[in-house]
């Protein structure tokens, strides 16, 4: 709970007395300031022969006075050439009076927490209470008016507020600085343009909204009061925490980044690519960037013109994402919708400025018109590899060390940003465990990660949390053992790949499984157990949402599925892969050259995930041989025998379920069933069971009678014949039901 959110302490003043009190002093000062405004003005008024003759033309003398303001405006040029800072005015005693006070409350002052937020100085504060000061009483607007010498003009104007205060020209030519739509006032949007104005010096200015309330400590939030949508946080902006601060390895430690950096700051170059770089690193890499060339970084917004200015009023670096922007089309960037062509259009403000810039995208885009004209280098910046995982996960969270920040590197490859918050997260939970007292982050950050990553389902892929675990798989040992040697493939191919060479050598990243076999064999629930081995989540694809009749949905579709599993450290599977990973066939018709483009397709972006992609199918002869060559495991999934069929009907009833004694396990594992139709008939027989009007007892127990009627209705579920000799003596348990 922040002071300024209109709570107060018990036995305290509340947020809005104190707030009051600190505008009256403040507003009291600038009344003395607004009444030698109205003074000055009427001294030029009385040099006048014929005021009254001033709205209709302009007299000798009229023109003889204003000369002399101008006069004076000009001398105050050489001012602000000296480059001398303004001074800074003394803070009344009455005011440090007042917040000492306020402080020794609790209580921070509302404009004190405004200022401290945005980085305002007291003349910033002058200006937006003059401003502020029409929404407590119109009449101000009538002495604007009057200052500016106009009465359609009442409401604050850039003006008005720069010489409010000002005693010489040189100290108003100063605030207007302030008052500039990249400083902090406007840029923030504490004030803002009302309507539009011939010059900027006639621009009217109104406070933002909630600035009136918040300022009286009616309460608020003061992070809501003001936005830059170009400000990228932690980059040396007022909301951020320093330039370069925070940026995780590598980035920081790269020298050929460096050296980039370094050329843009003295000014060598003045266009920067950085290719490569997946999205989510994209970020850590530019601050890198800008923190060796000394500058803040700015972000493309929706009017890269304005950006332009802001980025030069500030000294700072642009940077512009161009994943998208291939081919003129931005997707959904920032410039969506801006016009026909926006690779165009960022081109032709790029050749006019010479503001430094740094593009960034997974691939280059290099127009030869943009790179002719400015000075351009570029760097090419991979994903981190393990070794570089394993500095960033130390840097976000110092704490770990040994077996577990190794698991951790090698089974996420998370962005600087994804790992900030997976630090602060296990920092919240180890408080809110610890009640109070120090407790260690580590064995939060698991349940942090799952917080920060998993949960992204969407219309073509849906997320399971694996709940089950080797105990609840039965399989022949070899299948079982190849299960456990996935899981454990997973996590030494980064070791393998990056420490022993093996990338170079293999054109396929991560590894791939293909599960073969009937239905109900366990091929999806194998998948869901090694997922829960590596402690990931599941991303089962929708193959009916994906899979389209429109040419080149269906890859989009399968884009963004693959790209949803990278992004949030899942497993993939495709369950029943046959439809989209099926052989390629002879060309006849159109249609057939465009699914084999498809699975064209699916071959690539099979071989460039670094992920865990599991495949199933009921039989192998379907998937295209061009697949299977790709996969690091084939397992193949026999229909269960007695030993495996006596176990899976033991696992089918949980052991809170009611079962009687004369249930004969031994004699139902004789029956040729799946793993996943002695659950379903397990389930039925409980159903039955508890049903005491449709079961054979009294509903307390599940019987023999109950799981043989549960066998013979799952037996008509799949189209066989249940003979009463496979049921031996229970055979006599096979009736209709009445």
């Amino acid at each position: 709970m922040h002071p300024h959110e209109g709570h107060h302490p018990p036995t305290g003043r509340p947020t809005s007395t104190w707030a009051v009190e600190h505008l009256r002093l403040r507003l009291t000062a600038l009344h003395g300031e607004l009444r030698e405004a109205v003074a000055r003005r009427a001294a030029v008024s009385a040099r006048l022969s014929r005021p009254d003759l001033v709205p209709y033309c302009v007299t000798d003398d009229e023109v003889a006075v204003v000369l002399e303001e101008v006069d004076g405006a000009a001398a105050a040029l050489g001012g602000l050439l000296s480059g001398a800072p303004p001074p800074q005015e003394p803070e009344p005693v009455a005011e440090r009076e007042l917040r000492r006070r306020a402080s020794a409350e609790g209580v921070a002052l509302p404009l004190d927490a405004l200022a401290t937020r945005f980085g305002l100085g007291r003349g910033e504060q002058d200006a937006l209470l003059l401003a502020v000061a029409p929404e407590f009483d119109q009449g101000y607007e009538r002495v604007y008016a009057y200052v500016v010498d106009q009465l359609s003009r009442r409401l604050p104007s850039v003006e008005l507020l720069a010489s409010v205060g000002a005693r010489t020209p040189a100290q108003r030519l100063a605030r207007r600085r302030a008052l500039l739509p990249e400083a902090p006032l406007r840029r923030y949007g504490l004030l803002r343009a009302q309507g539009r104005a011939p010059l900027e010096a006639a621009q009217e200015l109104v406070p933002g909204p909630g600035v009136f309330a918040f300022l009286l400590g009616w309460g608020g939030d003061v992070g809501l009061l003001g936005h830059d949508p170009g400000e990228v946080p932690g980059s040396g902006s007022a909301t951020g925490s320093g330039s370069g601060s925070g940026v995780l390895p590598p980035y920081p430690s790269s020298a050929e980044l460096t050296r980039l950096g370094r050329a843009l700051g003295a000014g060598s170059i003045d266009l920067a690519g950085l290719w490569g770089c997946p999205p989510g690193g994209q970020p850590d890499a530019v601050q890198a960037l800008a923190h060796a060339a000394g500058r803040p970084v700015r972000r493309l917004t929706s009017d890269i013109e304005a950006d332009i200015r802001t980025a030069a009023v500030l000294g700072a670096l642009l940077w512009i994402p161009v994943d998208g922007l291939h081919g003129g089309a931005i997707g959904d960037g920032p410039l969506a919708g801006g016009g026909a062509d926006p690779a165009a259009a960022v081109c032709s403000v790029l050749l006019r400025s010479r503001t430094p810039v740094c593009l960034t995208g997974a691939r280059p885009w290099r127009p030869a018109g943009l790179l002719a004209a400015r000075a351009y280098a570029e760097v090419t910046v991979p994903a981190p590899g393990l070794t570089d995982r394993r500095a960033m996960w130390s840097a976000a969270l110092p704490q770990l060390a040994g077996e577990l920040l190794e698991d951790l590197a090698i089974r996420y490859r998370m962005s600087g940003g994804e790992l900030r918050a997976v630090a602060s997260v296990a920092g919240a939970g180890a408080r809110l465990a610890g009640n109070g007292r120090p407790e260690p982050v580590t064995g939060h950050v698991e349940p942090a990660v799952a917080t920060v990553t998993r949960g992204r389902g969407g219309s073509a892929v849906q997320a399971i949390t694996p709940r089950r675990t080797l105990d609840d798989l039965v399989l022949p040992q070899s299948q079982a053992r190849q299960i456990q040697e996935i899981a454990s493939a997973f996590r030494a191919w980064p070791r393998v790949a990056e420490r022993w060479g093996f990338a170079r050598r293999s054109a396929y990243g991560g590894v791939k499984a293909l599960f073969t076999g009937e239905s109900g064999t366990g091929k999806t629930l194998s998948a869901e157990i090694v997922t829960g081995m590596l402690g990931l989540e599941l991303l089962k694809v929708d193959l009916a949402q994906v899979i389209s009749k429109w040419v080149g949905e269906t890859e989009k579709n399968l884009e963004a599925a693959f790209r949803q599993a990278e992004e949030s450290h899942a497993v993939l599977l495709f369950d029943e892969a046959d439809a989209v990973f099926g052989k390629r066939g002879e060309v006849k018709q159109g249609t057939d050259r465009y699914a084999n483009l498809e699975v064209g397709y699916l071959l690539q972006r099979l071989e460039t995930s670094d992920g865990l992609v599991i495949l199933t199918s009921n039989l192998k002869e379907n998937i295209d041989p061009a697949f299977t060559r790709r996969f690091h495991f084939v397992v193949h999934f026999p229909r269960p025998a007695v030993p495996e069929r006596r176990r899976l009907w033991s696992l089918a009833f949980p052991p809170e379920a009611p079962l009687a004694p004369d249930v004969d396990l031994d004699a139902l594992a004789r029956l040729d069933m799946t793993g996943a139709g002695i659950a379903a008939a397990a389930r039925t027989a409980a159903l039955r069971a508890a049903d005491g009007d449709t079961g054979d007892g009294d509903g307390t127990v599940i019987a023999m009678r109950d799981v043989v009627r549960g066998v013979a209705r799952q037996f008509q579920r799949e189209a066989r014949l249940l003979r009463p000799s496979e049921l031996a003596e229970y055979a006599g348990m096979l009736r209709e039901d009445g």
